[in-house]
């Protein structure tokens, strides 16, 4: 049996139960050294095998082996497996590779929605989660996509913002957004969501500080109609919502006539 299991942002309180009965039952853990020091507390005695970044294929092939061999094993990422993380690699191996293994997905809360939640609803009408990382992916493929997004006035949730040997790639993300957004448009930032050293601040597509910004971010670019209220970020989906009191008030009557 091999467990794939999304462990949320960083926080029990954000685990699935299935997540944590997954892993409490798994004899062996297997993750991204990070991610198992995260869910140290959870490990107790068991077999904890951790590997470096850039070390994916490595990774999910340990876990793979290890289940053949007839393990109870949990592969373990950060928010959703399914969503940048190792469900997708793990299947192409297996598949691949024709291995008699079970294999077992559990979702688990993405960076985005953990994110959203702290600054209010950003995420209420449509949206896409875009990476800025091209390790994998083309730059002129992002960009593509950046404009794309930006055209059709989604809004944006932005993984992998802005590291060391990538510094640059925010800013040039913002840039492409302002052919399509305002510079008012509502930006919300969140660092290490769910975790001990949980930041979050607004800003606007215009006003835009990048240097805080780092792997640890989650960055949310709204859509046109996207406002900022009360330190909250928010999204309308298109309700009608009364302005004032008055015209509540008239509503409720109305509703009885």
């Amino acid at each position: 049996m091999l467990y794939v299991i999304g462990i949320g942002p960083g926080s029990q309180a954000a685990m699935t139960l299935e997540a944590l009965d997954a892993i409490r039952d798994a004899d062996i853990i297997v993750g991204y050294k990070t991610y198992t020091h995260l869910v140290k507390h959870l490990t107790g005695d068991k077999q904890v095998i951790k590997t470096g970044m850039c070390k994916e294929i490595e990774r999910c092939q340990v876990a793979l082996d290890l289940a053949v061999g007839g393990q109870k094993v949990a592969l373990i990422s950060s928010g959703d497996a399914g969503i940048y993380g190792m469900a997708g690699l793990i299947l192409a191996l297996s598949t691949q590779q024709q291995l008699d293994v079970e294999i077992r997905l559990i979702a688990g809360v993405t960076s985005s929605t953990a994110a959203a939640a702290l600054l209010g609803a950003p995420l209420m009408h449509d949206f896409c989660h875009i990476s800025l990382s091209d390790l994998m992916t083309p730059w002129p493929v992002i960009e593509r996509r950046i404009l794309c997004a930006a055209e059709a006035d989604f809004v944006i949730c932005f993984y992998n913002p802005r590291s060391h040997g990538r510094p640059d790639h925010l800013a040039k993300a913002f840039a492409l957004l302002r052919r399509h957004k305002s510079d008012t448009t509502p930006v919300g930032v969140v660092r290490a969501a769910g975790r001990k050293k949980q930041e979050k601040w607004l800003t606007t597509l215009g006003e835009m500080d990048f240097t805080p910004v780092d792997m640890t971010c989650l960055v949310i670019v709204g859509n046109q109609a996207t406002y900022c209220r009360d330190g909250l970020m928010i999204t309308p989906r298109g309700y009608q919502i009364a302005e004032d009191n008055e015209a509540r008030e008239s509503n409720d009557e109305t509703a009885y006539e």
